[in-house]
């Protein structure tokens, strides 16, 4: 177990016993705490190495999905990239603003929308792809080539396993 929790059949008589019988937590050694500070220096270096480029992760995530899916809905869109309808939605928006995305009525549901990268999206997709490369090589440079392998394969197995949840 890698945090060790208050047991105890008596609860304490006083919060100076608590106190005396809670201790803190290295949240150096916890998983939570370890992904947030990855995910904190990745989103770091990702807006510091295309801060010239107006795009952020998650525009980079949802364009790079649907131009391998032209014509996806919303909803299987924000699901294919993990994010919630709404976020997804938001950023979409913010896509279609900038020319880089539209929205066309499903033919057999005129309620649903499908979306497309525009020729424009496709150029600025283009313009970043060697750049977010380069970028994974900076956040996996801490570690051998080995390690950089390793660390993605857990990760994905973690990702993966919770998916099923």
């Amino acid at each position: 177990m890698l945090i060790r929790t208050f047991e105890t059949q008596q609860a304490p008589k006083s919060p100076r016993q608590l106190m005396n019988q809670v201790k803190s937590i290295d949240l150096q050694a916890t998983p939570g705490h370890l992904i947030r500070r990855a995910q904190q220096i990745a989103v770091s270096i990702f807006a510091e190495q295309l801060s010239n480029a107006d795009i952020t992760p998650v525009q980079f995530a949802i364009l790079n999905a649907l131009l391998g899916s032209p014509g996806i809905d919303q909803v299987s869109l924000a699901k294919r990239v993990a994010f919630d309808p709404a976020t997804s939605g938001s950023v979409i928006g913010r896509l279609e603003a900038k020319g880089w995305v539209v929205r066309k009525a499903d033919p057999n549901d005129r309620r649903r929308k499908l979306l497309v990268v525009t020729p424009a999206g496709v150029q600025a997709l283009g313009l970043v792809q060697a750049d977010v490369a380069r970028i994974q090589e900076k956040i996996l440079s801490p570690l051998s080539p080995q390690e950089q392998s390793q660390f993605v394969h857990l990760l994905s197995r973690l990702v993966q396993g919770h998916q099923a949840d």
